[in-house]
């Protein structure tokens, strides 16, 4: 199946993996971008935008990207890094003093960025609207204790990690997450994202669709990090069709956008800190996303996970084959994939209607990221 829009040859085994997907039908619709010296050089789409198959994905069609939304948000905070209003290194309840509550005074920012908090999903009982009421979902989260010792390991905050930290952005900046990524980022970068969607978008989103249930152990014991994680609570896919939802601040998970958008912010990181002529970070501030805060194996994903300051970074063992250099990355539920690649000056990304199992990283993405790296070798 071809798809539209602009290459460069060099990458042209990337296009080549998108259109077998696409006529095999493992893709429904999918996006792909490839930034390099950030200006992109990539910038495909293909198939459909609904299940019916009445709509082709176009230009500007977009779909909710899951965990992909936790690269903006990380993002959000190195801004702010960057501006000197936020240490990482400070404890959060300096900035959100009711974070201080049941145990959680010493817990540092940087635990929230690379999920070694102990808070990783909220406290039983939760129910999905819970989450969707921005003030009272992250007040709630400032009431619990930590489920570990906070720095200790990592537990992925597959949910709520935008709330904590969108949380400390509001305190320090006074705006929410969802309008400061807006003027701060995306708008300076004229990239079609959103963290949720405004109704005037509504009519272009591609809808996702939903994967296989998560193959959860069926003897996983109530008190494990993992179960708890993934019951406080675990929303089914078809949320991301709610107006709802949409409207919610979910920084870990409602972000709207398509390959190129993701591109043309996430290129910030692999170009020294500036895309298409806009300066954001110093290569000081990108330096300290290389921080590893924690390298084992993760107590919600139960697979080897290293993670820097808001990103995955890569590791020998990595799941998706990012297992060397200067790269951070990150990929939301059913396949969609960022890749960050310094050493290159390059970043990847892949986005896509047709969830398939697993939280990061599905066959589509583990194809390109080995192309990928034929290329550049």
């Amino acid at each position: 199946m071809q798809v539209d829009g602009t290459r460069d040859d060099r990458f042209g085994a990337l296009v080549d993996v998108l259109e077998r997907q696409l006529e095999a039908d493992y893709d429904l619709g999918a996006s792909l971008a490839v930034a390099v010296d950030g200006e992109l050089v990539v910038d495909v789409w293909g198939g459909w935008a609904d299940e019916e198959r009445t709509t082709p994905w176009g230009a500007d069609t977009v779909t909710n990207v899951w965990s992909t939304t936790k690269t903006m948000t990380a993002l959000s905070a190195l801004l702010l890094v960057e501006r000197g209003t936020l240490d990482p290194d400070a404890t959060v309840a300096s900035y959100w003093p009711e974070f201080a509550a049941a145990g959680k005074e010493d817990i540092r920012v940087r635990h929230l960025m690379s999920h070694t908090s102990g808070v990783s999903a909220w406290a039983q009982p939760v129910t999905t609207q819970d989450v969707l009421d921005d003030e009272g979902a992250t007040a709630r989260l400032a009431t619990q204790a930590p489920w570990w010792e906070p720095g200790t390991a990592s537990g992925y905050h597959a949910l709520n990690q935008g709330h904590l930290v969108g949380e400390v952005i509001r305190r320090i900046d006074g705006r929410g997450l969802k309008q400061f990524f807006a003027d701060e980022i995306a708008g300076p970068l004229d990239a079609d994202f959103t963290i949720g969607s405004p109704p005037e978008n509504h009519a272009r989103i591609s809808n996702v669709i939903a994967p296989p249930p998560l193959p959860l152990p069926p003897d996983l014991d109530p008190e494990s990090v993992m179960f708890k994680t993934f019951t406080g609570p675990l929303p089914e896919a078809e949320i991301a069709h709610t107006a709802e939802w949409r409207a919610a601040t979910i920084g870990a998970a409602n972000g709207h956008g398509n390959a190129r958008s993701v591109a043309k912010i996430q290129s910030v990181i692999s170009n020294g800190g500036s895309a298409q002529g806009v300066q954001l970070l110093s290569p000081s501030t990108i330096d300290r996303i290389f921080e590893v805060q924690s390298d084992g194996v993760d107590q919600v994903l139960m697979v080897p996970s290293r993670f820097g300051l808001g990103y995955g970074l890569a590791a020998p063992d990595n799941t998706v084959g990012i297992t060397s250099g200067r790269k951070c990355f990150w990929g939301g539920w059913g396949g969609s994939i960022v890749l960050n690649d310094l050493d290159n000056g390059v970043t990847l990304t892949y986005m896509m209607n047709r969830m398939q199992a697993g939280l990061v990283g599905n066959e589509t993405s583990l194809s390109l990221i080995a192309e990928l790296e034929k290329i550049l070798a």
